[in-house]
């Protein structure tokens, strides 16, 4: 069976954040909300995971209730969503890069945190205190 098609952005959310962790219909829905800002509605998530099932990309445990079955990929889903990684890296990559600093002791790329150092009236980024502190010793020296 071909790989199923991935057209919109709630859809590619829903992977990737099931490639996280399993989860609830509603968790996807407030994770999507909580990531992007934009409201999603139980007909764009739970039509989706049945047909995610219908691939065999995702497996429900849980009540046959509503909003009571947790999903979760299955290895054919672990590998759908690498291949939608591959066939998304670029924009992927793009992305990320926008949202990426640079040390300025050791030159690596900081995606979250790091630390940030006064330095003659300028905030400078750093990847860690030990690079700031190194960074201040050259600096000197």
């Amino acid at each position: 069976m071909p790989d199923m098609e991935i057209k919109n952005m709630v859809k590619l959310f829903t992977v990737l954040l099931l490639s996280e962790k399993e989860q609830y219909g509603y968790e996807i829905m407030k994770e999507i909300k909580k990531r992007t800002g934009k409201n999603v509605s139980p007909g764009q998530i739970y039509p989706f995971l049945r047909q995610l099932e219908s691939y065999n990309y995702v497996e429900a445990r849980g009540r046959k209730e509503r909003d009571k079955q947790a999903y979760y990929l299955t290895p054919e889903g672990r590998r759908f969503v690498k291949r939608l990684s591959g066939r998304f890296g670029t924009i992927f990559e793009i992305a990320i890069k926008a949202r990426l600093t640079v040390c300025a002791h050791c030159g690596c790329e900081i995606y979250k945190g790091g630390y940030k150092e006064m330095i003659n009236g300028k905030s400078i980024n750093f990847c860690c205190k030990n690079c700031a502190k190194g960074y201040m010793r050259m600096d000197l020296g």
